[in-house]
């Protein structure tokens, strides 16, 4: 399942507490983003059609929730840009925000430390 950019923010809120009304949402994303009430729902209703969200009615508003785990989507999202840029393979990710200078001093520390957690993993 293919999720926006703009809906990837909308799943956001909602992945970070639901139920959630279409005014909730609006109240937690429009300030931050500009969004008018009508680009919300128009969200909402386009991951509705997708699956990806839930709408339960309560008296006379719906209330929204995830239907794909926050986790779950990573993966595809992730798996997706490793294979459309890197051939499916993380080193010449990595290799390439070194070349950038985008990693920072923590980031190579942490590098290492998932490397040696997989070193000890595989003996």
């Amino acid at each position: 399942m293919r999720i926006s950019e703009a809906e990837a923010v909308v799943m956001e809120a909602l992945w970070e507490s639901h139920p959630l009304s279409a005014e909730d949402v609006v109240a937690r994303l429009g300030d931050r983003n500009g969004w008018a009430e009508a680009t919300v729902k128009t969200l909402l209703n386009r991951l509705l059609n997708k699956g990806a969200i839930s709408a339960t009615k309560e008296g006379r508003r719906y209330l929204y929730a995830p239907q794909v785990a926050r986790e779950a989507w990573l993966l595809e999202e992730s798996s997706s840009l490793l294979e459309r840029l890197f051939d499916g393979r993380v080193a010449p990710l990595v290799a390439h925000f070194s070349q950038h200078r985008k990693l920072s001093r923590d980031d190579v520390a942490e590098l290492r430390r998932l490397l040696e957690e997989l070193d000890d993993d595989r003996s």
